[in-house]
């Protein structure tokens, strides 16, 4: 790789392009550090709480008017801050929040962004032109490979290429894009902190990102991976991106989940098509008839780009998704004219149950019913949840939570959830 040697070590290096001191990030001050902190871990967070962005901002000041307002916000501990601390002080790494210039405006336009990035590398790629690539992590040779292709040709394009370091399909379009040589970098948004490699077996993945274009996470150092951070690390991914191509997704599956993010954000979708009888192409097709593009290399991807207006549209999730008129055939929406319908759960999502007729008063409303509803009998993870009830990650994540406290639900293996006999 021209430029970009990869470096395998355990934790992913960064690449020299100045430390979290300058004026494109926040400084390295442990009060700021600590306040930001505190911001990082505030549950289901909206942008109106972080308020206005500018060079006043007093990360301090937000998290002691939140407070007030009755918001829990823990001060991160001693040995969460010092580990942030010295993670700030190696050469790439930055803490990018709220207030700082180089914080996307494709993030700052979400119903929930992060207050606060921490990142390793390349900071301007914030601000580039990015296509996201996601699929199956268990992909079939001929996906992987496809994935690898058309990541390497919109590289080359000079597109940068955004993906989740998952395994299977986003290692591929991570690795397409290095092989461009240089000439379109790619972004990696992690599911834990940045000093976390998960899966393991891509320390080296990690490092070549790093050194040749940005890891990006909402999750500060020393995170572990979590199952519920994955599909936050997803809306990022779609949120940072003008358009998710899907190659490969079997129903459901956190690849589809991306999809219905980055409808909500307003972004393009589009899906390669695959065999009738693979199954990991089964949530392509379906995405292919609810109205998302179908592509089948870069070139008709760069076509479905040049269509696009210059300007991201309003966020959709401000407001009910759009779904297609009863009766219109696929292809009916087009990705751009507001009728795209979120991708459809399964005809096998599982059984369902009834929801109870008495809630207690403070979990009664449509939403949890929802929820409860979308549950079915089976243990399910928080994915299977928010595509089978169509609501938010953040929504489904505090209706479980809140659910869970009330002996509703129990927490299975895995960060599975199951709901208890009647």
């Amino acid at each position: 790789m021209q430029g970009c040697p990869p470096t395998a070590t355990t934790n992913p290096p960064s690449a020299s392009v100045g430390r979290g001191t300058d004026s494109d990030s926040c400084p390295v001050d442990a009060a700021s550090v600590a306040a930001w902190l505190s911001l990082a871990a505030c549950p289901d967070a909206r942008a109106h709480w972080w308020g206005a962005r500018g060079s006043d901002f007093d990360p301090r000041a937000r998290v002691e008017l939140l407070r007030h307002a009755g918001i829990s916000l823990p001060a991160p501990n001693d040995r969460r801050l010092a580990r942030c601390l010295a993670w700030l002080e190696q050469p790439g790494n930055a803490l990018v929040g709220w207030d700082a210039a180089a914080y996307p405006e494709t993030l700052a336009s979400l119903e929930d962004p992060p207050p606060v990035l921490f990142v390793s590398g390349d900071r301007s790629l914030l601000a580039a032109l990015q296509v996201a690539i996601v699929g199956s992590r268990r992909p079939s040779p001929g996906g992987a490979e496809h994935a690898y292709r058309l990541a390497r040709d919109l590289a080359q394009a000079g597109l940068v290429i955004t993906s989740g370091l998952a395994r299977g399909i986003d290692a591929a379009a991570h690795r397409g894009a290095l092989a461009a040589g240089g000439a379109g970098p790619t972004v990696g948004v992690s599911g834990c902190g940045p000093d976390v490699v998960y899966p393991r077996e891509h320390a080296e993945l990690y490092a070549e990102v790093a050194a040749c274009g940005l890891l990006v996470s909402e999750f500060p150092p020393g995170t572990t991976a979590r199952p519920h951070h994955f599909p936050r690390r997803n809306r990022l991914i779609s949120g940072l991106a003008r358009a998710v191509v899907v190659v490969e997704a079997a129903q459901p599956s956190g690849s589809l989940i991306t999809a219905r993010l980055a409808l909500g954000q307003g972004r393009e979708v589009l899906a390669v098509p695959g065999s009738v009888t693979n199954p990991e192409a089964r949530g392509c097709h379906a995405l292919i008839r609810d109205g998302a593009r179908l592509v089948e290399d870069a070139s008709q991807v760069l076509e479905e780009l040049s269509s696009l207006p210059l300007q991201l549209p309003v966020p959709r999730q401000r407001r009910p998704l759009a779904t297609r008129p009863a009766g219109a055939g696929a292809g009916a929406g087009d990705g751009r004219g507001g009728h795209v319908a979120p991708p459809r759960p399964p005809p096998d999502a599982g059984p369902t149950r009834a929801v109870p007729a008495e809630l207690p008063a403070s979990l009664s409303s449509p939403s949890v019913r929802r929820v409860l509803a979308a549950m079915g009998t089976d243990l399910v993870d928080i994915d299977s949840v928010v595509f089978r009830s169509g609501l938010t990650v953040s929504d489904v994540s505090s209706i479980l939570a809140a659910l869970e406290l009330s002996g509703l639900v129990w927490v299975g293996p895995a960060g599975t959830f199951q709901r208890k006999p009647d």
